[in-house]
Formats: C-alpha cells, sequence, structure tokens
C-alpha cells in the first residue's frame, strides 16, 4: 500500500486578515475563530493575543498566527 503524505495545514488561534482602508488602515484580528479586535501595528496584534491569554513568541510560526493577505510587515492597502 502506498501511503499519500497530505500537507500540514494548520489551524492558529490567531488569524490577521488583510488590510481595511481607514485613517490609519488597520487589519481585523480574529481569535478561536471569532472577530475580536482591529490591529494598527504588530504590537496591537500581541496585545490582543494577551488579553486572551496567548502568549506569542514567534509571529512567523504558521501554527500560532496566519497572515491573510500579507505579512506582519503589511499595514497598508495595496
Amino acid at each position: 500500500m502506498t501511503e499519500v503524505a497530505s500537507p500540514h495545514i494548520s489551524h492558529p488561534r490567531i488569524m490577521v486578515l488583510g488590510v481595511q482602508p481607514g485613517q490609519p488602515p488597520f487589519r481585523i484580528v480574529e481569535i478561536d475563530g471569532e472577530v475580536v479586535g482591529e490591529a494598527r501595528t504588530v504590537t496591537d496584534v500581541l496585545e490582543t493575543a494577551a488579553a486572551f491569554g496567548i502568549t506569542v513568541h514567534d509571529l512567523d510560526d504558521p501554527d500560532v498566527v496566519r497572515w491573510v493577505g500579507g505579512d506582519k510587515f503589511t499595514w497598508r492597502p495595496r
């Protein structure tokens, strides 16, 4: 029997959605599938996570944070 390796798809607790227009632009933050706030900086993401008891050691770990529509450096609309 041949085994097919399936790709690992993580389901992180934190999702940071794409940049929304505004003054200043912002990104919506979801934790455990629920919208919990807006972030205008990486610090906002970390503070929101901490408020929900989540300590983030690595913002680049896809098992911890999923960045949609850009990465941790994307804070302006394209």
